[in-house]
């Protein structure tokens, strides 16, 4: 027997979670896209509700929901953040971006150390994850950020591109290798504290969406950091849970497998925004004496958004069953949630605007801002390219197994 009703306790977080975006995010949203600035008092606000921290583990004083970081219920919380504002979630989301890093790849001290700080709900904390480099961009193994050990410290050097957070975290995981070429032998990761000397914000970008989520270059300049961290500790191992007093060795397309499920419940509660949207315009707008809800080609428009909104939302919560059951992605199950959700963002906010007509191209109408915050869904956490190449390599593998 397979049963897709949620438990009381996710129930409730996505009542907490809506209510929220309806009270203190949508309100605001617009003018911060406009301003291409933080929501500074939301984050404050959603600190303060433990929206930051519900998915980190209760022992570091985090909200401990089943599924932890990666899993249903975050998935359900992140999807009506979504719903709110895409760039304003990404935002409440970036407390757990350095986090989650480290509670996959840290020693026990690394994280008795720096989990309880993103756990603390009177202060707001920010996190980024330094992988995207401006020559390599998806291609993680042309990293030239290098790292090198100089007595009791690591020097690190190079630009970092595309940073949510870049420059304004209070904690950067930053991914480099001892030398260019080396690949993933010579890969690691650090964890770089706010004020380091050598830690530059570099360019502030300024997008097509998304704008009032910060994004900037992250200049390393022989930035030292203490020996101890290098995530993972001096030894990290090759498996991931290691209980030893060092941790996993970091994998950046291990991290990119899971994290990217949360942009894709992000996008999906941005689809049913405009989803929602269009469709009270549809049965209010009259055209031909009757609203245009009754018209066969709007009426089609409207019942392709729902199933594929519906689609990539059972699609997502499938990987994160499979996550909360602990079962291997073999099939790039996270890819495809992530692919398919991106691209149903892009087609339901296009289509809002058709629906909508002229009304739809204006700033009146939040519909223009979500079409352009859509968009980015198919590129950040590997493009949806990408994504389709991770799929068809796992579904090759996986004949090529069963073949034998």
């Amino acid at each position: 027997m397979i049963s897709l009703a949620l438990t009381p306790e996710q129930e409730e977080m996505r009542r907490v979670a809506h209510e929220f975006a309806r009270r203190e995010i949508r309100p605001v949203a617009a003018e911060y896209d406009r301003k291409e600035e933080m929501a500074w008092p939301v984050l404050q606000k959603a600190n303060a509700a433990g929206l930051l921290s519900f998915g980190l583990p209760e022992q570091y004083g985090g909200g401990g929901v089943p599924g932890g970081l990666v899993g249903v219920t975050n998935f359900i919380v992140m999807e009506e953040l979504g719903w709110g504002c895409p760039a304003i979630a990404t935002a409440i989301g970036s407390s757990v971006y350095a986090a989650g890093p480290i509670l996959a790849f840290g020693t026990p001290g690394q994280q008795e150390k720096y989990i309880p700080q993103f756990c603390d709900q009177d202060t707001v904390r920010l996190g980024a994850v330094c992988i995207t480099e401006p020559q390599g961009g998806s291609d993680v193994s042309a990293m030239r950020t290098t790292f090198r050990r100089d007595g009791d410290e690591y020097v690190l050097s190079g630009t970092k591109c595309f940073i949510s957070n870049g420059g304004i975290a209070d904690l950067h995981i930053v991914f480099a290798v001892e030398r260019p070429g080396a690949g993933w032998s010579g890969m690691a990761g650090f964890i770089v504290e706010k004020g380091t000397p050598g830690l530059e914000m570099g360019k502030v970008e300024q997008k097509l969406g998304v704008r009032s989520s910060h994004t900037a270059e992250v200049v390393l300049s022989d930035c030292r950091i203490p020996a101890e961290n290098r995530l993972g500790g001096a030894n990290p191992t090759v498996v991931p849970g290691a209980t030893s007093d060092d941790g996993a060795r970091p994998n950046p397309l291990l991290l990119l497998q899971y994290s990217r499920m949360i942009y894709a419940a992000t996008s999906i509660g941005l689809a049913r925004a405009a989803y929602e949207y269009a469709l009270d315009y549809a049965s209010e707008r009259q055209s031909a004496g009757r609203p245009i809800a009754d018209h066969q080609a709007v009426a089609a428009k409207l019942a392709d958004m729902a199933m594929a909104i519906d689609a990539a939302r059972l699609m997502l919560w499938r990987a994160g069953w499979m996550v909360d059951e602990g079962l291997p992605l073999d099939r790039g199950e996270g890819s495809m949630a992530k692919c398919f959700a991106a691209d149903t963002a892009v087609d339901v906010t296009r289509e809002a605007v058709q629906i909508l007509g002229g009304h739809g191209y204006m700033r009146d109408h939040p519909v223009e801002r979500w079409y352009r915050d859509a968009k980015v869904y198919q590129i950040w956490e590997g493009t949806n390219e990408i994504q389709r190449t991770i799929i068809s390599r796992a579904l090759v593998d996986q004949h090529v197994r069963r073949s034998r």
